[in-house]
């Protein structure tokens, strides 16, 4: 099993093979594969499973307000590099790591007013990040500990430091010190759908934007002006994000009979996640007097996903059946009037609710 970042590792390969004399996608791959590992042999994401952390010299774990720090890795290849940019800091020079800086207190932002948690872990864990990882790095990770973001290559990618991905990253944290969903196939697939889910809140609710004004893309403002693409993904229409000859085109399905069912992409994490994806959007799109999707059509999911609750949370090797389920009977608990048009948008990706 396999981490991916942001950027899945289908999409990195198609860039390699359709240019093989620029090494950026190849190096990316080994070098994301270095992150998981290296991320693998130091406990962080076995800790974040069982909600503590066996090193952690660049995090409060405990008994503090959670901070935001920005690294500076100056293309090398070291984490966390220099620290560059904390909370009582001024800004810098360097635009890249200010919107580090800014878009890591969003979702702190976020995750204290709108799930109610200090801190990914709930015990006032640190948002760290380090910018300027590696040369032409085209990939964002999170490694358990902290987000790490490189540049780029400069014509596929441009930059990976943009609000939503910065929360979607971070959301894979919060998923780790709850529902732990594992990454393969269906689990997985739920994992990824909820960083999705997360991070365009984090947007939304940061510009006060409401469900009917904001486009519900993930990952907008990543691709050169090059690549025949308006992002990574497109909640509301999975399989129309990209179609480019460098980068393949987007290979979400937007139902469950057409779900993938190989072994990439550890078992369809990133394919599949666009079934979950458009449930919720057009859940939060439809469900009655609601204008805002981070406030009540929200509240069953991140309970299903990130409550602190263990009996509201699916468990780590949910399906998309179960999430489905869980979510509804959350529904019925503290928004049972938004039930029918969550059923429905259930329905609308080939879900049938027990």
């Amino acid at each position: 099993m396999m981490k991916d970042g942001i950027i899945p590792g289908y999409m990195l390969y198609s860039a390699a093979r359709s240019n093989p004399a620029n090494l950026f996608a190849t190096n990316t791959i080994a070098e994301t594969h270095k992150l998981f590992v290296n991320a693998m042999n130091s406990g962080a994401f076995m800790a974040a499973n069982h909600g503590k952390n066996k090193g952690g010299r660049r995090h409060t774990w405990v008994g503090a307000d959670s901070a935001v720090k920005i690294f500076d890795a100056m293309n090398k290849r070291s984490l966390p590099g220099k620290l560059v940019r904390g909370d009582k800091d001024p800004a810098t020079s360097d635009t890249t790591v200010n919107n580090a800086h800014t878009y890591h207190g969003n979702v702190r932002d976020f995750l204290v007013k709108v799930l109610g948690v200090k801190g990914v872990n709930n015990k006032g864990m640190d948002f760290v990040g380090t910018v300027h990882y590696g040369y032409q790095y085209s990939n964002a990770f999170w490694d358990g500990k902290q987000m790490t973001y490189g540049d780029g290559d400069g014509k596929l990618f441009v930059t990976f430091v943009i609000l939503d991905v910065v929360g979607h990253e971070i959301f894979h944290g919060r998923t780790e010190f709850t529902s732990g969903l594992e990454y393969w196939n269906e689990s997985g697939a739920a994992n990824e759908s909820g960083s999705d889910i997360g991070g365009v809140l984090v947007r939304q609710f940061t510009g006060n934007i409401k469900a009917k004004d904001d486009s519900w893309l993930v990952g907008p403002g990543l691709f050169g002006p090059t690549v025949k693409g308006k992002a990574l993904r497109d909640m509301l229409n999975p399989g129309k994000a990209y179609d480019d000859p460098n980068l393949g085109k987007d290979p979400q399905p937007d139902h469950y009979s057409r779900r993938y069912k190989g072994g990439q992409d550890n078992g369809g994490v990133h394919i599949n996640s666009g079934i979950m994806n458009k449930a919720f959007a057009t859940f939060a799109l439809n469900a009655p007097n609601c204008d805002y999707a981070f406030e009540r059509p929200f509240q069953p999911w991140k309970e299903t996903l990130w409550s602190e609750d263990s009996s509201k949370r699916v468990g780590q090797n949910a399906t998309f059946q179960n999430v489905a389920d869980k979510t509804v009977a959350n529904a019925r608990a503290s928004e049972p009037s938004l039930v029918p048009a969550l059923i429905a948008a259930w329905e609308g990706v080939g879900i049938t609710v027990k």
